[in-house]
C-alpha cells in the first residue's frame, strides 16, 4: 500500500540528546533554525509527535508564519497541518495546548486506548483505533488512504523516532545538530537500541544556519522481505528515472535498474540500450558491472522498473535467469510486463520458481510507464 513520505526532524546536543533534565525544554535550535522548521511544517499534510512529548513539553506544534498559512489557504489546503498524536494507553491531558490551537486534531491508538482518549478528549479530536497494538504501517496507511496525508512531519520523540527508523518507514532525517553538551545519562537521547540498517545512510545536504548545522539523511538499506521499507521505495524511484535516460525505441521497452547490497551500497546501474548496444536490457547492463564473485550479491536487491523478461531473443539468457544466477534472491519491481512483444511474459514466475522474493510496488508504475507510453497507448 502506498505510504506517506515520512520525514524525520530532531535537533540535539554533540552528546546526542533531546533536552536535558531541567524544569524547562532546552533550546537547542537558533531562531533562523526555528523559522526553517516552520518553513517545513508548512509544506507537509500532517504533524505527528508521541504522547510522550506532550505530557513532556506541551507544545502547540503550529504554523507560525502568517504568510505561510495564507499560501496554504490559497493552495487549498488548511492554514494548519493535520496535527497527530501516537499513544498506546490513551492517557492524554486534555487541557494540552496540542489541543487547542491550529487544526485539526488526530490520536491513533489502541482499541482499549481509543477507549480512555475519547472519554478524556470528546470531540475535540478524532479518535482512531488500530487494533490490540500499536501498528506503525497501519497508522501510516491510514493517514494517506483516509486523512490524504502525502507528506508526513515527525517531531518526536526519541521513542517514536527510533520505531519509524528502525521498521523501514522512514524516508528522511534532518537532524540539527547544536554546539551544546548535555552530558547527563537520565537525559533522553534521539535514539534509542534497535535493529537499524548496516552500512551508512546517504547524507543529501548539510548547510550551517547561525551556530547549528543542518544534516539531511537518506535511508538506504533495501528491505529483506516482502514488505518493502522506505529505502526499497527510493531506489525504485531511482531505476524509474533511469529509464527516462534510455535512447527512444520502437520495438523496446525503455527500463532502468539498480542493484543495491543489503547494507545500503549501491553495486552498480544501468539502463536499456546503454552504450551503443541497442539490445541490451538494464538488469543485464548493471549485473555486467559486478564482478560475479562479490560477496555481497546473494545478499542484493535487483531494483527494476519493468519485470525482468522471462523470455528474449536478442541474447541467450533473459534477465530473471541473469538474476538468478548472479545469486540476487530479492528483486523490486513497479510494473508487470505487458504482453506487447512477447506474450505470456512471467518473469516475476520465473523469479519465483528461482527462489527469489518479487515485490510490486504498483505505486510507481504511472513513473516507470512514462517513457514508454508510445508502446502502450
Amino acid at each position: 500500500m502506498p505510504l506517506p513520505y515520512v520525514l524525520l526532524s530532531a535537533a540535539v546536543s554533540l552528546d546526542g540528546y533531546l533536552d536535558d533534565t531541567g524544569p524547562d525544554r532546552l533550546l537547542l535550535s537558533s531562531p533562523a533554525d526555528f523559522d526553517r522548521v516552520d518553513a517545513v511544517r508548512a509544506s507537509v499534510d500532517a504533524i505527528l509527535i508521541g504522547a510522550g512529548t506532550i505530557r513532556a513539553d506541551n507544545p502547540r506544534l503550529l504554523v507560525n508564519s502568517a504568510e505561510r498559512r495564507a499560501a496554504r489557504v490559497a493552495s487549498g489546503r488548511p492554514a494548519y497541518p493535520l496535527k497527530v498524536t501516537v499513544t498506546a494507553t490513551g492517557d492524554l491531558d486534555p487541557g494540552a495546548h496540542f489541543w487547542h490551537t491550529g487544526g485539526e486534531k488526530l490520536v491513533c491508538t489502541t482499541d482499549k486506548g481509543a477507549e480512555v482518549a475519547s472519554r478524556l478528549l470528546g470531540d475535540t479530536a478524532d479518535v482512531v483505533a488500530l487494533g490490540a497494538d500499536l501498528d506503525w504501517r497501519a497508522l501510516l496507511e491510514h493517514l494517506h488512504d483516509v486523512r490524504g496525508v502525502e507528506r508526513l512531519m515527525v517531531e518526536g520523540g526519541g521513542r517514536v523516532h527510533t520505531q519509524l527508523l528502525t521498521q523501514g518507514l522512514a524516508d528522511e532525517l534532518q537532524l540539527v545538530l547544536a554546539p551544546l553538551l548535555v552530558g547527563d545519562p537520565a537525559a533522553p537521547r534521539l535514539f534509542g537500541p534497535g535493529e537499524y540498517q548496516g552500512g551508512r545512510l546517504r547524507l543529501v545536504e548539510t548547510r550551517r544556519i547561525e551556530d547549528v548545522v543542518l544534516m539531511r539523511y537518506e535511508p538506504t538499506a533495501p528491505g529483506a522481505g516482502p514488505v518493502p521499507t522506505a529505502a526499497d521505495r527510493r531506489w525504485l524511484r531511482t531505476a524509474c528515472e533511469l529509464a527516462a535516460q534510455c535512447p527512444p525505441s520502437e520495438t523496446a521497452f525503455s527500463v532502468g535498474a539498480v542493484v543495491v547490497a543489503a547494507d545500503g551500497t549501491e553495486l552498480a546501474r544501468g539502463h536499456s540500450r546503454e552504450g551503443g548496444d541497442p539490445v541490451v536490457h538494464a538488469e543485464e547492463a548493471a549485473l555486467a558491472r559486478i564482478d560475479p564473485a562479490d560477496p555481497a550479491l546473494p545478499g542484493a536487491t535487483v531494483y527494476s522498473s519493468l519485470e525482468p523478461c522471462a523470455r528474449r531473443a536478442s541474447r541467450p539468457a533473459p534477465c530473471a535467469e541473469l538474476i538468478l544466477r548472479s545469486g540476487a534472491r530479492r528483486v523490486v519491481t513497479a510494473w508487470r510486463e505487458p504482453d506487447t512483444f512477447v506474450a505470456g511474459a512471467d518473469g516475476t514466475g520465473v523469479l519465483r520458481d528461482g527462489g527469489a522474493e518479487v515485490v510490486v510496488l504498483p505505486e510507481f508504475e504511472a513513473l516507470a510507464k512514462a517513457p514508454n507510453a508510445h508502446l502502450t497507448a
